[in-house]
């Protein structure tokens, strides 16, 4: 009993047997990472007499500070947090503790920097460990400034040889983006051991500077420090970005001399590269050999095949990853497996993979929404789509985006405009795709007015000089009649990709500009591009446009040599010029000898539009029963055949197409047209009798045909006067 204040208190003073076993319990609070298991060793320690014997008002914080670190090893955060409150004192280890733990996660980065407010106001000096959790801290929260803040505060207390605050301080400013001044933090290191290697490397390639990253990890392997795997991962990611296999494989055939095992993210960094790289089929085998694999080595091979064409190995890998019980498919899996498969039958694929996204749950996924809107469209069903699309209630730049272009895809310009404009209401920061979408339905369209205004935005916010919205912008204002603004901003391009090219090239196709077609045809092998589909159309359609015969002919063998394969529209231009220039045979013997002749009625159809011009009997009926073989109700197809009757003579074969056609009692579809006035795009077609003013329109019509009489009379009266 020992008197204080002349009262009696009992202290308990533990014996040597009590002090070794709390020796021993807040040993075991540095290895405990099962939460459960934590809080029943708090509760000995709290319980214990020894515990109690050990936590009078002035004992050191010895003992809280174990247990504070042990919650926070455990993720218990807010545990943690409740022993830093309730500690009778605190020192600076108490405090570095809880910073550090704040400091791994962005949400409680903020946390971890009060906390280092707390720290100075209760006059504990700051340490090299105290600047690297605070500096980590900044780093989460991409806050520039505030780095900058500590960096100077670095300074002012001598840490600034520390190597870790130094490593701190660069992975900080490549995480901000500020690689200038990484580097030079960098450069002032005197020991550059694998961390600070890796910092910089990955500030270069979170910054976009990839090649510089790849040249980083040379420069590391020239100083002789040895990559980990973390470093192996991040290159094989770089190699996989720019698509180059030859360093991939280097760096792949580094990791396996240098005899380690290479952890699961580098396997999975191996499966990426691979298949980022076109080599599926390495891929498959690496993945095959993998002792162990998780849900991001199925997604990495699920999408490295599908991005390499095969639909049907992805799905065979999405029904055997279904087949497993330790894991579950995820939103990257659904996405990647839809986009793989979009090709094929929405009914027998598509729409099973969607009932199997709404039984897990992620139908209101973003990311799975934008791959099913762009399956139904490739399907054929943007009503479908479009349910897709409302039911996601936060929508993103991407879905709005597949929206935009699979609307112009289907040449259903007015939808794709319609959308972007309420995009851009409702406050969704437009990208290049978006911008390239509208324009090519403003080209579709022929709107000139409004693909103006889109052209304006795309330079307010930037992206004029981006390469899909420049080969957009050059075909807006090719297809609306203005060649001249379409060159001008071609000439702006630094780089032209292919598609650019093909772009002007189609433009001046468009408007029969065959000399200047050419000379973009070899401007493009010259810059040592490689034409393709796209760029033989055009070509051949500028042929066609002024009948050049013999050069249609060189530029279709010369297609056939360099390996491109035509298509319906290579062949249907190309029998259109034969056709119409009177070489009739050749046209002919073109469709018997192409893989579309036995079920394509367009280029029939053309054939037999050539033969009424030219009066060939023979090779029309020929073709019209191709066609009508097809489709017997085709009524183009019979309107020609009956005027190639006529064209020669033949009355009896008018009237009896005349009476089969009556007979057929098909109507054809009216064709459409489209002006753009006062912002709006009105859609008409002769014989309208639903349209909202149409009333007002007859009107107008009437007034004119008045001004028109009126005009009419009082040139005779002048005449006669």
């Amino acid at each position: 009993m020992v008197p204080e204040n002349g009262v009696k208190r009992c202290v308990f003073m533990p014996t040597s047997h009590e002090a070794a076993s709390l020796a021993l319990l807040v040993q075991k609070c540095t290895s405990v990472t099962s939460l459960r298991l934590a809080r029943q060793l708090h509760a000995l320690l709290l319980t214990s007499s020894i515990a109690v014997a050990a936590v009078v008002p002035h004992s050191p914080p010895y003992t809280h500070n174990n247990v504070l670190s042990m919650y926070a090893r455990c993720g218990s955060l807010g545990d943690a947090r409740k022993v830093f409150d309730k500690m009778p004192q605190r020192n600076l280890v108490s405090f570095n503790a809880l910073i550090s733990a704040y400091s791994r996660a962005r949400d409680n980065a903020v946390s971890a920097l009060k906390l280092g407010n707390q720290m100075t106001a209760e006059c504990h000096k700051p340490n090299g460990t105290t600047f690297t959790s605070l500096l980590q801290a900044s780093s989460r929260l991409e806050d520039w400034f505030l780095g900058c803040l500590l960096h100077d505060q670095v300074m002012k207390f001598g840490f600034s040889n520390d190597q870790r605050v130094q490593t701190s301080l660069l992975g900080m400013y490549s995480n901000c983006g500020d690689l200038k001044a990484a580097r030079k933090v960098f450069a002032l290191l005197v020991d550059k051991d694998v961390v600070a290697w890796n910092s910089i490397i990955l500030g270069n390639l979170r910054n976009d500077e990839v090649k510089n990253g790849i040249q980083l990890f040379y420069d590391m392997l020239r100083t002789g420090v040895s990559p980990s795997q973390f470093t192996y991962s991040m290159v094989l990611n770089a190699c996989g970005t720019l698509g180059d296999y030859r360093i991939g494989q280097l760096v792949h055939a580094r990791v396996v001399i240098s005899n380690s095992q290479a952890d699961l993210t580098l396997q999975n960094a191996l499966l990426d590269m691979y298949c980022n790289c076109s080599n599926a089929q390495m891929a498959f085998t690496l993945f095959r050999r993998m002792g162990s694999t998780d849900l991001v080595s199925w997604n990495s091979m699920i999408s490295g095949v599908a991005e390499n064409g095969d639909g049907e190995k992805a799905m065979c890998l999405f029904v055997e990853l279904k087949g497993m019980s330790f894991v579950e498919p995820d939103e990257h899996t659904f996405a990647a497996v839809i986009s793989a498969t979009s090709g094929f039958l929405a009914s027998e694929i598509g729409k099973p993979l969607h009932a199997q996204v709404i039984k897990a749950g992620l139908e209101k996924s973003v990311f799975v929404g934008a791959t099913l809107v762009s399956m139904y469209f490739k399907n054929g069903e943007p009503e479908v789509a479009g349910k897709v699309f409302y039911s996601i209630s936060n929508k993103d730049v991407v879905l709005w985006t597949e929206m935009i272009t699979s609307y112009s895809r289907l040449a259903d310009g007015n939808n794709a405009i319609k959308f972007y404009c309420r995009m851009c209401r409702e406050g969704h920061k437009v990208d290049s795709f978006a911008l390239s979408g509208a324009l090519s339905a403003c080209a579709d369209l022929a709107i000139l007015r409004q693909g103006e205004m889109i052209h304006s935005q795309a330079v307010k916010i930037g992206y004029e000089a981006e390469m899909s919205v420049l080969g957009s912008l050059v075909d807006m204002y090719a297809k609306n009649g203005v060649i001249e603004n379409a060159c001008t901003i071609f000439s702006r391009a630094l780089n032209p990709d292919l598609k650019c090219w093909n772009s002007m090239l189609s433009g001046y196709s468009h408007h029969g500009m065959v000399a200047e077609a050419l000379q973009i045809f070899d401007e493009i092998l010259k810059h040592g591009l490689k034409p393709d589909q796209v760029t033989f159309l055009s070509l051949l359609s500028a042929c066609h446009h002024r009948g050049l015969v013999e050069q249609g002919k060189l530029v279709w063998n010369y297609m056939l040599e360099n390996g491109i394969t035509p298509g319906p529209k290579h062949y249907c231009c190309m029998v259109s010029l034969l056709s119409r220039n009177g070489l009739l045979d050749e046209a002919e013997e073109m469709i018997l000898k192409s893989p579309f002749g036995e079920d394509n009625t367009e280029l029939w159809r053309t054939l037999l539009s050539s033969c009424v011009v030219r009066k060939n009997m023979r090779i029309g009926i020929k073709a019209a029963e191709q066609v009508l073989r097809l489709d017997p109700e085709d009524c183009a197809t019979h309107v020609l055949l009956s005027n190639l009757y006529a064209a020669s003579g033949e009355w009896n074969g008018v009237s009896k197409m005349r009476r089969k056609f009556r007979g057929l009692m098909s109507e054809k579809d009216p064709g459409l047209s489209w002006l753009e006035a006062k912002n709006n795009i009105q859609v008409f077609f002769s014989g309208i009798q639903s349209h909202p003013e149409l009333a007002e329109a007859q009107m107008q019509l009437h007034r004119l045909q008045g001004n028109m009489i009126r005009a009419q009379r009082d040139e005779i009266d002048t005449a006669f006067a």
